[in-house]
């Protein structure tokens, strides 16, 4: 694959503050019912991500096989802290995103690098008001906050996430986020699932802890 950046400089990206849980198993009707509730966007696609060489503060991604995704690690402002529903690391993020062309190999991802499937359902939610409604238009100087379950599978295993990912002026995006994870938790998991800091954390930190599958010994 090649990297096609803008002429000039790379610029500043997009700046976040993120919260994510990952949990084993296959994603359950009923959680997806819970969701529902709110409008949704769905979306399937596979990225791969770069796993060796490790990059400390850094993840790198092709998503969806059109763009090489570069996120770095601002630092974590804190705890998101809903009393009997949630318990999540905030994570701060920078990410740049450049096109690429699609990769000639044909066995799929080259070494180092973990292949994860996605089935995507989001919700996109703005802070208007100091009120947390159903975004109808992407507007920059709003604060948002995008929703999303999502079903994982990468080398063989089923897994399920929750993540809520605020965008906007920065003295805004943990009000939004914050607002945005009252409003879905208002009606808890289904089950009496609570997530917690054990199942917070990014797609790296969780795939740097994941091992691959097993390489064959070469023939003698």
């Amino acid at each position: 694959m090649t990297a096609e950046p803008p002429e000039g400089q790379v610029g500043e990206g997009d700046r976040s503050l993120e919260v994510r849980w990952i949990f084993p198993g296959r994603l359950e009707t009923a959680v997806t019912g819970w969701f529902g509730r709110f409008p949704i966007e769905t979306e399937a696609r596979e990225d791969a991500y770069l796993l060796d060489p490790r990059l400390p503060g850094l993840s790198v991604k092709i998503r969806g096989g059109g763009a090489l995704e570069v996120k770095m690690y601002h630092g974590s402002p804190g705890i998101l802290e809903l009393a009997g529903r949630a318990h999540g690391r905030l994570e701060s993020w920078q990410k740049w995103s450049f096109p690429v062309s699609p990769s000639n190999q044909s066995s799929g991802c080259p070494p180092g690098w973990r292949p994860v499937r996605k089935r995507r359902r989001i919700s996109r939610f703005s802070l208007a008001g100091g009120q947390i409604v159903v975004r109808a238009s992407e507007l920059d100087h709003e604060p948002q906050c995008d929703v999303e379950l999502t079903e994982v599978s990468t080398i063989g295993q089923d897994w399920w996430t929750l993540g809520f990912e605020a965008s906007g002026p920065a003295d805004l995006r943990r009000s939004a986020l914050e607002a945005t994870a009252r409003l879905v938790f208002n009606r808890p998991l289904p089950g009496g699932a609570e997530p917690d800091l054990d199942d917070s954390k990014s797609y790296m930190q969780w795939l740097s802890h994941r091992p691959g599958p097993k390489r064959r010994d070469a023939p003698r």
